[in-house]
């Protein structure tokens, strides 16, 4: 009896340890987070401009990429993406399932390509596993007419994007002589939020920007109860964070609004991850409040190559050096990874929820919470923590 007992003390005391264990990240958090540190370097480098990028689009490149490499070019993918060595594959390809999912359509378009010049050819293998995974499309181009080159790859975007991303390569950013193979990631989103903003209430009003100027926006306001908290870095800084829920539930962006207004927002940023992100979600509550937040279109166009190597991703941009002896018989390497993401925040949306509009019947006297300087802002998947957009707002 004392022998079952011990083995049932253990058995719970290891129950417990697993229940204290932080939980492991999702694929879709792994990828994130790589994005999440290309995004801070883009930052970092545009202190003072709108950007906005995909952590998940840059992890959809280098997954498409990773079963085409080998040796240490495959090693550098996967410690940076913090995938197992087999290959993530069938997680990945129900992440993209359900990120495009018939509930999600209305918001996420995400297209992916690749383009190899003519006269490379490509595993069979290699091709079949991005179709599966990544819904990929594989194409030859002739790069020798760079012109005609960019052109198609502009075409098959702008019809993948609906139109919303009509160009993502020039010409000039294809060497004629040199190019073997071109990643392509276009991500459009365009969210219904679950309680609307009605256009009535949009006044002009002050932001101050990024660059210490003042400029009048349009701003969009509304009284409703949201999630909203506040969170600090390691250094102290406090900033406040919201959570504005799209109407299919499985999708908020969040925002983070420093709380002192003479604190910058890159001192902010260094501190985003997806543990931080995960960890609002404890701190936040649901608070009745006025709400205003800009109007804004956000567009950037990134080359990934400088944010990539700074994370040691390197010999799949180096022709010596890349190794994707799974992708092709004849030795490629990438000469360029871009992407370019768009977002458009404006009143559209759904109704609010029934519960909603009990929970206005709260007496209190709200409080205002007016976006009026540089922000940050994040599309989360909340199901898996994958983050589909990140960017930084100096002057919408």
């Amino acid at each position: 009896r004392d022998k079952l007992l011990t083995i049932l003390l253990l058995f719970l005391f290891n129950l417990y340890l697993i229940r204290q264990a932080p939980s492991t990240p999702s694929y879709g958090e792994r990828g994130s987070d790589l994005g999440l540190q290309v995004f801070q370097q883009v930052a970092r480098s545009r202190p003072q401009e709108n950007v906005v990028l995909s952590p998940h689009g840059v992890a959809s490149i280098l997954g498409m990429l990773l079963p085409g490499a080998h040796g240490e070019t495959r090693r550098q993918l996967l410690t940076a993406l913090r995938y197992k060595k087999n290959g993530p594959y069938k997680m990945l390809r129900k992440l993209h399932k359900t990120l495009t999912a018939k509930s999600n359509q209305d918001i996420v378009t995400i297209a992916n390509a690749m383009f190899s010049q003519q006269g490379f050819p490509m595993e069979e293998a290699f091709m079949s596993s991005n179709r599966a995974n990544f819904q990929c499309e594989s194409r030859t181009l002739d790069f020798t007419d760079t012109q005609a080159a960019a052109a198609t790859i502009n075409i098959w975007v702008n019809n993948q994007t609906k139109g919303h991303i009509p160009t993502l390569v020039k010409a000039d950013m294809l060497d004629g002589d040199l190019t073997r193979l071109v990643a392509v990631n276009a991500i459009y989103f365009k969210g219904l939020w679950k309680s609307r903003f009605q256009t009535e209430n949009t006044k002009m009003r002050t932001f101050n920007a990024g660059d210490g100027n003042s400029y009048k926006v349009s701003m969009m306001s509304q009284l409703s109860v949201f999630n909203i908290g506040l969170a600090s870095t390691p250094q102290g800084l406090n900033y406040k964070v919201i959570e504005l829920p799209y109407h299919g539930n499985s999708i908020s962006m969040l925002i983070a609004l420093p709380s002192e207004e003479d604190t910058p927002l890159g001192d902010v940023i260094p501190h985003i991850n997806t543990a931080t992100v995960q960890s609002w979600t404890k701190l936040l509550h649901h608070r009745k409040v006025r709400l205003l937040l800009p109007k804004f279109t956000a567009e950037a166009e990134v080359d990934l190559q400088a944010s990539l190597s700074a994370l040691g991703i390197t010999d799949i941009f180096d022709e010596d050096k890349a190794d994707f002896r799974h992708l092709s018989t004849e030795p490629v390497y990438i000469s360029k990874a871009l992407q370019k993401a768009k977002i458009e925040i404006n009143e559209d949306g759904t109704k609010a929820a029934a519960v909603t509009t009990a929970i206005l019947m709260a007496r209190s006297s709200p409080p205002w919470v007016i976006v009026d300087r540089p922000f940050l802002f994040l599309i989360r998947h909340n199901p898996t923590g994958t983050i589909l957009f990140i960017g930084q707002v100096n002057q919408p």
